[in-house]
């Protein structure tokens, strides 16, 4: 995602942070200060166990996980494909809300003796409203009952929340995939115009902005699957394209952006005697050009890990190979020998002629 940087790598994972995330520190700064960064620090180190712990089942069951992604709403983990069963994709849901109930089952008793009975409650009963508002809240309390918030807030039965895929894995046992999809995301959408009623109502901008995030994300999960769908059906063959450029690992990058200005084309193997030793996307050439030069040789920008497709690959089984090498385009083979690319796009042509049908 554009706008983060690292923070860390644990796991083998990689957390990221938004830049807007630190608009959301400055904001709980003016309004509380110290106090408040404390706050958003603590919340947000419990919403990062959160997704590494769906991130942990995930990789458990064979998921790679390219990041965790800290946003001002919260976090996002970044998988490279769904889960294949109905249950792995329950216990890689429930994970993360587990994670925040076990937080306030194990920490009760010794927050109670460090903190003491009524400074740990007030938070909580502020929450139910069974006590007013007040300034003088411990940090350490409220971040702890945050954890159940989080914890019931994910658990909502809508998309995208852990709740509406723990709800699609239990519905996927009595109808298909794509009509569970459809459940989670009309609850998705339900929930989006509550809260952005309520946001409105009471004048709380930052509910209105997760009314349109959950609104937006659910649509996403539904066009997403939508998508799957409709392509599950078609191979390589079907939409491979008969115009074939590659280049020669010695060939500056000068010459490739000519090709990218003068054809269709934004990504190419790269070719020396007949076999493929690379492939160099449009990214990889915009990079190159800017750090090193246009005189560079394609060799030296080029890819080496991204694998050819046969002709006969689904195109479900190309797009998750894109997910999991992170490019928009694969080279294809038929016997051993590069006959060509397939891309995103021609994926999203396929959907887009089918859907219009």
């Amino acid at each position: 995602m554009r706008g983060t940087f690292r923070l860390a790598r644990v796991f083998g994972i990689n957390i990221d942070i938004h830049f807007t995330f630190f608009l959301l520190l400055a904001f709980f700064f003016l309004l509380l200060g110290p106090r408040g960064l404390a706050l958003i620090v603590g919340i947000f180190f419990f919403v990062t166990v959160h997704e590494l712990c769906h991130s942990l089942v995930a990789l458990h069951f064979g998921i790679k996980v390219k990041r965790i992604t800290l946003l001002p709403i919260g976090g996002v983990a970044s998988m490279t494909e769904s889960p294949k069963k109905p249950y792995q994709e329950l216990l890689i849901s429930i994970a993360g809300p587990l994670s925040n109930v076990m937080v306030v089952l194990i920490f009760y008793y010794p927050l109670m003796l460090l903190l003491g009975k009524d400074t740990l409650m007030h938070p909580f009963y502020m929450m139910i409203g069974k006590v007013p508002f007040t300034g003088q809240i411990s940090i350490i309390a409220h971040i702890y009952w945050l954890n159940l918030v989080l914890a019931v807030f994910n658990m909502l039965p809508a998309f995208p929340m852990d709740g509406g895929r723990v709800l699609r894995a239990i519905l996927s046992y009595r109808m298909s995939y794509k009509e569970a999809t459809d459940v989670a995301v009309r609850l998705g959408h339900i929930f989006a115009l509550l809260f952005g009623y309520l946001g409105i109502v009471h004048g709380h901008i930052f509910l209105i902005i997760i009314a349109v995030f959950i609104y937006m994300a659910a649509s996403s999960e539904g066009f997403q699957v939508d998508v799957q769908e409709t392509i599950k059906k078609y191979t390589v063959f079907d939409i491979l394209s008969k115009d074939f450029i590659y280049v020669e690992p010695d060939a500056p990058l000068s010459k490739l952006l000519e090709l990218v200005l003068h054809t269709h084309n934004e990504d190419f193997p790269v070719m020396e005697d007949g076999k493929m030793i690379g492939f160099v996307t449009r990214r990889n050439m915009i990079q190159g050009i800017h750090v090193k030069g246009k005189d560079t040789p394609v060799r030296e920008i080029m890819r080496t890990d991204v694998p050819a497709v046969k002709i006969t690959t689904g195109l479900n089984k190309v797009q998750k190979m894109m997910g999991q090498h992170q490019t928009s385009a694969l080279p294809v083979e038929r016997n051993g020998k590069i006959i060509g690319i397939v891309t995103i796009d021609d994926i999203n042509r396929v959907y887009v002629m089918v859907s219009e049908k």
